[in-house]
């Protein structure tokens, strides 16, 4: 081999700034849809129990609908409506903080929401050990049961996103710091604001779905 051949240079591949902006613009775009597009899959799968619930509602079929006045504890579900509520606000203010660069108020806000999130899952879990009846027992009955593991896997879901959120934003904030230039001019900060964006979007609609179904199984 040649010494010239031996000292070129492997070519080297430099992205222009435009493609760098394109490229995040997509990413964000993707971020944006997709979390739009998950509450609506999301959105269907609970829209398939309100029609369950209010066809077997509405024919009562041999009154086996609510015999014998069926109903869940109400204490239990208030306090997981409640929880459900305060986490998506709680979040929802600490996100407005984090947009004005408080990203200590993001983090307090963050944590609690994951500790309300456990215990409406726990109390969400231990309400199915506090019934008065048994699975299958009427339209109620199923109907309930079918909520509560779709809403325990709502809960789950939203928990799991926003710790992923917490935990990727002591990394960043490292990131930025060895960086040494404002978070905006970071790609990865931008990703992560799109994704903490999509999370809060999630945490409403499942304090929506909290509420619907509050009113449906413990006040109807």
């Amino acid at each position: 081999m040649s010494d010239h051949a031996q000292g070129r240079a492997t070519p080297q591949l430099i992205e222009t700034p435009e493609e760098v902006e394109y490229e995040l613009r997509g990413t964000e775009g993707a971020v944006w849809t997709g979390t739009r597009l998950l509450v609506g899959i999301v959105g269907f799968a609970f829209a398939s129990l309100a029609f369950a619930y209010f066809y077997l509602r509405s024919s009562n079929s041999e009154g086996l609908w609510q015999p014998h006045g069926q109903s869940a504890p109400t204490a239990l579900g208030a306090a997981i409506f409640a929880l459900t509520v305060s986490g998506s606000a709680l979040l929802f203010l600490g996100n407005l903080r984090r947009r004005q660069g408080s990203n200590i108020d993001w983090l307090v806000a963050g944590w609690t929401v994951v500790l309300l999130a456990v215990l409406a899952i726990g109390l969400q879990i231990w309400e199915l050990t506090r019934l008065s009846f048994y699975p299958g027992s009427s339209g109620y009955a199923s109907c309930f049961i079918g909520w509560v593991v779709m809403n325990i896997s709502l809960l789950l879901g939203s928990l799991y996103w926003i710790e992923t959120l917490l935990a990727r934003s002591g990394r960043l904030r490292r990131a930025i710091a060895e960086e040494g230039v404002a978070p905006a001019r970071i790609p990865a900060e931008r990703i992560y604001h799109a994704s903490a964006e999509g999370c809060v979007v999630f945490w409403g609609f499942a304090a929506f779905i909290a509420t619907l179904f509050w009113v449906f199984f413990y006040i109807m």
